[in-house]
């Protein structure tokens, strides 16, 4: 997981880095863990854009993550680690015992050969994926639920990790990857161990077409736009953004201005995130 530095044949490629996929095993996915991924240039259902600054990009195939990893006291052995354009980090392919294959988030310290299971009675390895309230404080967690069944939502992305910090009660406390320390049912299930592929906060894409790639379009400053089109455009030359401090283009504060709304879950955050790990 290594990362290489382009020869700068084009101005481009100047200071671009990449990954070397030197812990990749297999070229093709498997077939019959892919489904088509049909994209939305950030569309809804009437034509509008709901979401800016998406479009494009190369085709690419979803696969199939097994997130709730719900085939218990089943063995299954690491046949592959694969590349998946879908998201940072990387997947491993199980061969169950019962002849299933599956994807699931590939841990750091996995390997090819290995056995990994789920359940209340798998062992503390990465990997193994455990109730909460099997699993020892202090150990680093991932691909956390959130509801009972639901399937991993929390930490998924390419070095994430969470930690165990304390159990009381029904919850447990964990401490997310952002500073945050929120409550967990210990029923919810999460994987042992960190989310591989450190490096990828290290990738410098170098061009904008790399950034094309991924199906994201160009992201235009406030400042260069007119002012109908943003708070912050117009002006003779290059204008302060002004008192009222910086806007979005439909004029909500932008920065310490928070947007939670969801009143249900705030009682399940112990202490907000701090700001020094954003």
């Amino acid at each position: 997981m290594a990362v290489k530095k382009y020869k700068p044949v084009t101005p481009g490629q100047r200071g671009m880095t990449g990954h070397t996929f030197e812990e990749i095993t297999k070229d093709k996915p498997e077939r019959s863990l892919l489904v088509p991924l049909h994209k939305h240039g950030g569309r809804n259902s009437y034509g509008r854009v709901t979401v800016r600054h998406r479009g494009g990009g190369s085709k690419r195939f979803a696969r199939l993550v097994d997130f709730k990893r719900e085939k218990r006291g089943i063995p299954a052995k690491v046949a592959a680690i694969e590349y998946d354009p879908n998201r940072t980090a990387r997947l491993a392919l199980l061969h169950y015992a019962d002849g299933e294959k599956r994807y699931i988030v590939a841990p750091l310290d996995l390997r090819v050969g290995d056995t990994i299971m789920s359940g209340p009675n798998a062992e503390i390895r990465s990997g193994n994926s455990l109730p909460i309230s099997s699993i020892p404080v202090g150990t680093l967690i991932h691909n956390i639920e959130l509801k009972e069944g639901r399937g991993g939502q929390l930490v998924r992305s390419a070095g994430g990790a969470a930690q165990l910090l304390a159990k009381e009660g029904d919850f447990a406390q964990v401490r997310m990857p952002s500073g945050e320390v929120r409550l967990v049912r210990q029923v919810c299930y999460a994987t042992i161990g960190q989310v591989g592929n450190l490096d990828q906060g290290n990738i410098k894409l170098g061009k904008a077409g790399r950034k094309r790639h991924k199906g994201i379009r160009p992201t235009v400053r406030g400042s260069a736009m007119s002012p109908r089109d943003h708070p912050h455009g117009g002006g003779e030359g290059r204008q302060p953004i002004g008192k009222p401090g910086p806007r979005s283009p439909w004029g909500k504060p932008t920065m310490g201005y928070r947007t939670r709304r969801n009143k249900l879950t705030d009682k399940m955050i112990v202490r907000r995130r701090s700001k020094t790990s954003r």
